[in-house]
């Protein structure tokens, strides 16, 4: 029997790495996943160089290659012109951001079949939190055969790295056993040049004195064969100290700056006093440093899984008549609200989708003034949407997806009496005006379909406010009663062309016309709040009017008696 102790003070970088210890990290990269999605779903390309672009400015640049393509000489970032002449055979298509992301979030639900706990890491990695998970599939080195399999079955490209910190595993993961990592040199390197050739270095091509050092990379590969790396526990340090502080996830910029300096490798770096190099790169580069040693704390933070409320189907032959969507989505309906009741969920907002035979697809969105899982509700909606819908060659699947989805309430069950005293109280508590605002909002956005609730404040203009119909219950009880009478309609104040007198002139003009004064009720003075700037109320206070002309207008007017603005009469609003 022995005993040690250790020392009270350990150094930051080694008592972080005996914290973390006993946690493993497996990021998974798929560098071609951009590429290798499109020939999953056109098998047609399998065997051929493919490119997918991106547009960047007036070009189109490389953002993922096929393994031919990488053959062929294309690499990443490279623009599109320069690709087609180098690999005259080469295919390209345009990249589609927002499906790519959803591939790297179906990837990340099949990886939980290898740990519960799994994050996104955009634009084509995953990272896993495999501690205490290894074991059951052998060990570290049996979980990446497994996993390594499982990317081969699916078609895809996959690299992985095993370490204890987030950051030293995607540092391994696309580095480790590289052959074509990215080294900047320069004419100062010590290490790797005579004093005479660093005179020389000076007058390189494409290189200008002082500038940022020639990056000499592999054009060939976009991320290199397929493989894996393991760092032991707690030996984090010696895995990176080898690797390019590309590694460290900073930008290109940084990387060349560290180049010039002669740190071209993270164990170069980390041996560096801290001050000085915090100082003159910013606090960022020695995070991530610390990140990736475990000196500082790095979360998975997995994404929450939402329920899903989607019904598919799929047809036999192409469809293109209205008659035949329209079936075809009733028939998701029911099942849709039949998954709804049995969740006791109610839908708020829906999207239909019609996928094409020319692999595009095109959706129509209805929202409802309240959640509900009635079929006759929803149906009269999505019917009025059918129509935007263009068929093209044919539709060959329907998906009716519920994007937002609310608690139902405690139902119970109920006779035929008692059921029909239910549906009178529901027509009675507005239910029909509900369907009448999803069936506007159908037709011109249920954002526009407004309503106005009281509110408390003295100006005219502000006894009001607006909300949105569909989202906002009706005010309850009735509506306040002013101590002055108030007009029905109220917009911006108009000018009137009046003589400058405080009293309501006999004769005045306002939008075009000459009206006559008939009767008159007020003044009622009114002044500004003090503590808001409100432009329209920067002629100070004033005095109102209900005007009542000849000619049958009945005015809600002021004269404002000038602050910031000249006096003068206005005309704010119409009683009629």
């Amino acid at each position: 029997m022995f005993s040690a102790e250790l020392p009270a003070e350990l150094p930051a970088t080694l008592s972080a790495e005996l914290l973390m210890s006993n946690r493993r990290i497996l990021s998974l990269w798929f560098p071609r996943l951009g590429a290798e999605r499109l020939i999953r779903a056109e098998p047609d390309l399998w065997g051929q160089p493919l490119a997918v672009l991106r547009d960047s400015g007036q070009m189109q640049l490389v953002s993922s290659l096929s393994p031919e393509a990488s053959a062929a000489g294309v690499h990443l970032g490279q623009p599109h012109r320069d690709a087609q002449a180098l690999c005259p055979g080469l295919l390209t298509r345009l990249q589609n951001p927002q499906a790519e992301a959803a591939f790297l979030a179906t990837l990340r639900r099949w990886a939980v079949q290898f740990s519960p706990w799994v994050a996104e890491e955009a634009p084509a990695a995953l990272m896993l939190d495999i501690t205490g998970c290894a074991h059951l599939f052998g060990g570290e080195p049996g979980l990446i055969d497994a996993v390594q399999q499982g990317c081969a079955g699916l078609g895809l490209t996959a690299q992985a790295g095993i370490a204890d910190t987030p950051g030293a595993a995607w540092a391994l993961a696309r580095f480790a056993g590289r052959g074509d990592m990215p080294m900047f040199r320069s004419g100062d390197a010590i290490d790797q040049e005579a004093p005479a050739t660093r005179v020389r270095a000076a007058r390189r091509r494409h290189w200008t004195r002082g500038g940022p050092a020639p990056q000499l990379a592999s054009k060939g590969s976009a991320g290199g064969a397929a493989g894996a790396a393991i760092a032991p526990v707690g030996q984090t340090r010696t895995a990176l100290a080898d690797l390019p502080v590309a590694g460290l996830r900073i930008d290109a910029e940084t990387q060349a700056h560290l180049a010039r300096l002669g740190l071209r490798r993270i164990g170069d770096l980390a041996g560096q006093p801290r001050a000085a190099v915090a100082r003159r790169f910013g606090k960022g580069l020695m995070l991530r440093l610390d990140q990736a040693l475990g000196a500082a704390a790095e979360p998975i933070t997995p994404a929450r899984e939402a329920p899903h409320f989607a019904v598919r189907l799929t047809l036999p032959e192409p469809i293109g008549l209205r008659e035949d969507i329209e079936a075809g989505m009733l028939r998701l309906l029911e099942r849709l609200c039949v998954l709804l009741e049995a969740r006791g969920k109610l839908v708020r907002q829906l999207r239909l989708q019609a996928f094409r035979t020319d692999q595009s697809m095109q959706w129509v969105e209805v929202g409802l003034a309240r959640a509900s899982a009635e079929v006759e509700r929803i149906r009269p909606l999505l019917a009025m949407k059918l129509d935007e819908i263009e068929a093209g060659f044919g539709i060959d699947m329907l998906r009716l997806v519920a994007l937002r989805v609310e608690e139902a309430g405690q139902q119970r069950m109920s006779g035929p009496l008692e059921a029909g005293h239910v549906a009178a109280r529901r027509r009675q508590s507005g239910a029909a005006l509900e369907d009448l605002i999803g069936r506007l909002g159908a037709r011109v956005g249920l954002e526009r379909i407004t309503r106005l609730h009281p509110a408390d404040s003295h100006l005219p203009e502000k006894t009001a406010k607006v909300m949105a119909a569909p989202w906002a219950e009706a005010h309850a009880g009735p509506w306040p009663v002013p101590a002055t009478p108030r007009p029905l309609l109220i917009w911006r104040p108009e000018p009137v062309l009046a003589p400058g007198s405080p009293y309501p002139p006999g004769v005045f003009r306002w939008r075009g016309r000459d009206l006559h004064l008939e009767l008159a009720a007020g003044p009622e003075r009114i002044t500004p709040q003090w503590w808001l700037d409100d432009p329209d109320w920067r002629s100070g206070v004033r005095d109102y009017w209900r005007v009542t002309c000849r000619e049958g207008p009945r005015l809600f007017m002021y004269f404002a008696h000038g602050g910031d603005m000249s006096a003068g009469w206005f005309c704010q609003g119409s009683f009629a």
